[in-house]
């Protein structure tokens, strides 16, 4: 690897996003581990109350997103300044959101991990002790607006071919 592009892998904070159960965890985890980079699981910032309204079912608001959305700004904001390469995962359904965490960093990009809704529902279901609930779901695919600037991975795949295809497609292997 040149220097000039050990600067570009260095400095890159690359964030997975899509709905619950989509695998952003585990292609998160597996990803960052093949790259050595650290990773932030995005539910990890949500506020208490928050997690406490997905346990119980109920859909989070914009409004009760925005202090969540603001921890993950920062947290992006801080590794991209300080050079220090990541994979965060957030849900980041809508184009706002993307557009927040982004802020004004040039050293973070999107990767929206892509699959339907049958298949996403199955993985919910079987997907034990976690707070997001199966029948948040709909929410999540009514709130989803679909990238047009991202890298889109199809999550049919097995998990060890989309580390391998996300890291093809950003140049990071």
């Amino acid at each position: 690897m040149s220097p000039a592009e050990y600067e570009l892998v260095r400095k890159k904070v690359i964030i997975l996003f899509g709905v619950a159960g989509a695998g952003k965890t585990t292609i998160g985890q597996l990803l960052a581990e093949d790259l050595g980079w650290q990773f932030y699981d995005g539910d990890d910032f949500h506020p208490p109350a928050n997690v406490e309204k997905m346990k119980q079912g109920i859909p989070l608001t914009d409004e009760d997103r925005a202090p969540w959305l603001d921890a993950l700004r920062l947290l992006v904001l801080t590794l991209a300044q300080r050079g220090e390469p990541a994979i965060v995962t957030s849900s980041a359904l809508k184009r706002a959101y993307r557009e927040h965490i982004l802020g004004d960093t040039e050293n973070a990009s999107f990767v929206y991990l892509r699959g339907d809704y049958e298949l996403i529902r199955e993985r919910l279901e079987d997907r034990r002790m976690h707070f997001m609930k199966p029948d948040l779901l709909d929410s999540q695919f009514q709130a989803l607006e679909e990238p047009e600037d991202s890298l889109v991975v199809d999550i049919r795949q097995n998990p060890k071919a989309i580390v391998s295809y996300i890291k093809e497609s950003l140049r990071l292997s």
